[in-house]
């Protein structure tokens, strides 16, 4: 299914962004170079979490077992050329299998968070018409499969529930190498069909094709992870279903022949363990694990020796986070910020070495000044109200953004493409930005997601930052609260590292105060929370907590 216009095929076949390369000839050839070498590793808790014990295999036997499950689900279930089918699984071998799988048979792999419940499904499998979907029997004691089964009434075309159990059979069958190798498979067709919650009630189908995906992988590699010439061990704790999960645990994978640690759900715990015990050279962690590690308690004491760099996303991380690392284990941590939709912006220690600016900042690729490293992507800020170029230091605008990684339009959204696009080919991202001297530009809250005290506009993400570094705070969330007279004023939930010593609100604005922070900023209502909700790649459900917070006026008003 190729879905990007022949204009832009042209375009960036003509100048070299997009080849004719697939991932399926990147696989083969990691299987010629390295056959005997471990491609992947299952969690420690495979058996807890699936019923099944964990493995580690090489990519000669990986390499067959695709091959087999591919012919199966040919034979078996008819899967023809360009058929999408919805795979929920967690993080272990299979998934990664199932994707290759999958592709081999010439479909389309549209993988669905495992936290998905009837909504979601019936949505997607409406929209796709897919007619198998490949889940697991129970995960965290809920049954994934009964989920299905009550939505299949209204599923008509879903036909097939293809367990893990099944897949795993499936695998060690015969494979009909010679009837795979006849199926066409072109760089520009779609290879992942993934979803974005975003703001809309629905999710949205982002296709990205090989090419797509290339580009973004070499962002990630040259950028940000930085991957060097010896054999590798990547530790992804993030769901591959989404863009970081996807880029970090199959795309930069497959990219560098390296071997994979599958994690799942995350467990901070295992994820030491793991790269203690695995010798893990690169990771992704959100910036609430990076605290999370550094406020243990026997944080001295974890060795993490092995790792070279460390990625982090989904937010930007408090710069005290970046210093810590570095002190404490020498490392690096690269910041990057992207989208389901193909978007990314990162930087690392060769871009900028000061902290305090790679924690904030990000490459204005709209800024022809710069002999940026990556050349091939074009940005620009957009006043939201006026459509208006801005190029001032200081102005904030949406980011707009145009390039040979981002995908060809919302599947089956034309109703949202139309708004999403401008004539020029420039994506228009939802996210707001600060234009920074430099060259560079700033993260500084979603569109919608502002908090506008007295017509002051204030960043919800930079408070969190600053309170990170708060020696009481595990994890903080700031939202606006409605107020009669400015209209809305920043309520803090705290989630305390002591859940008998919460710090009082007076405690973490005298520490904003400190740092220098404009009073209009500071937060004028605390809650204590046991924990911030998240949806699967991390983000914070702001509007579940404005909901709450809302709410609990209403009901003091009262």
């Amino acid at each position: 299914m190729i879905l990007s216009s022949q204009r832009d095929i042209s375009h960036y076949t003509a100048s070299g962004d997009w080849g004719s390369e697939t991932f399926l000839d990147l696989f083969k050839q990691n299987v010629a170079d390295k056959p005997n070498v471990t491609a992947l590793i299952d969690p420690p808790n495979k058996m807890d979490l699936v019923g099944f014990p964990g493995e580690r295999i090489t990519y000669k036997n990986l390499e067959t077992r695709i091959d087999a499950l591919a012919t199966e689900l040919i034979e078996q279930y008819q899967v023809k050329k360009d058929d999408i089918i919805i795979v929920q699984l967690p993080n272990t071998i299979e998934l990664i299998m199932t994707y290759m799988a999958i592709t081999r048979a010439g479909a389309i792999f549209a993988p669905m968070p495992v936290q998905w419940r009837n909504s979601e499904l019936e949505y997607i499998a409406g929209l796709t018409e897919a007619k198998i979907m490949i889940t697991v029997e129970k995960f965290n004691r809920f049954s994934h499969v009964e989920m299905i089964q009550h939505s299949q009434p209204k599923l008509p075309q879903l036909t097939h529930i293809i367990t893990l159990d099944k897949i795993r059979d499936m695998s060690h069958g015969v494979a009909d190498t010679a009837r795979l190798d006849q199926i066409p498979c072109d760089s520009n067709d779609v290879f992942t069909l993934c979803w974005s919650s975003g703001t809309e009630s629905h999710p949205k189908g982002c296709p990205m094709s090989h090419n797509n995906w290339f580009v973004q992988g070499a962002i990630l590699r040259n950028a940000v992870i930085g991957l060097s010439d010896e054999q590798e061990t990547i530790l992804c704790c993030a769901p591959v279903v989404n863009m970081t999960g996807v880029g970090i645990g199959l795309i930069l994978w497959l990219l560098s022949g390296s071997t994979l640690l599958m994690h799942h759900p995350l467990d901070v715990a295992m994820c030491l363990e793991q790269i203690k015990d695995e010798r893990a050279t690169r990771t992704i962690f959100v910036p609430t694990v990076l605290n999370m590690i550094l406020k243990h308690p026997q944080a001295d004491q974890f060795d993490l020796s092995s790792l070279k760099r460390v990625m982090t996303g989904s937010a930007a991380p408090s710069v005290w986070s970046l210093q810590e690392f570095k002190r404490r284990w020498d490392i690096d941590i690269s910041c990057g910020w992207g989208q389901t939709e193909g978007t990314a912006l990162m930087v690392g220690v060769d871009d900028i070495q000061e902290m305090e600016k790679r924690a904030r900042f990000y490459p204005n690729y709209g800024d022809k000044s710069r002999d940026w490293l990556i050349k091939n992507i074009d940005t620009k800020i957009v006043d939201f109200d006026s459509d208006e170029v801005l190029t001032k230091v200081g102005k904030v605008g949406q980011l707009a953004y145009k390039g040979p990684n981002v995908f060809p339009g919302y599947f089956k959204r034309d109703d949202i493409n139309e708004a999403s696009f401008d004539k020029d080919g420039y994506f228009y991202t939802g996210d707001l930005f600060k234009i920074e001297e430099g060259g560079y530009i700033s993260f500084f809250d979603r569109c919608k997601d502002i908090i506008i005290r007295g017509g002051n506009n204030i960043s919800a993400q930079e408070i969190e930052n600053m309170l990170q570094g708060h020696e009481k705070v595990l994890d903080v969330a700031a939202v606006g609260m409605p107020d009669e007279v400015l209209g809305e004023r920043t309520c803090i939930y705290v989630v305390p590292k002591d859940p008998n010593e919460m710090p009082a609100l007076k405690e973490l604005t005298d520490f904003m105060t400190d740092i220098g922070t404009a009073v209009y900023k500071l937060p004028e209502r605390i809650e204590q929370t046991d924990m911030i909700p998240r949806n699967p790649v991390g983000k914070i459900l702001k509007p579940q907590l404005r909901k709450q917070i809302t709410a609990k006026l209403a009901e003091e008003a009262s």
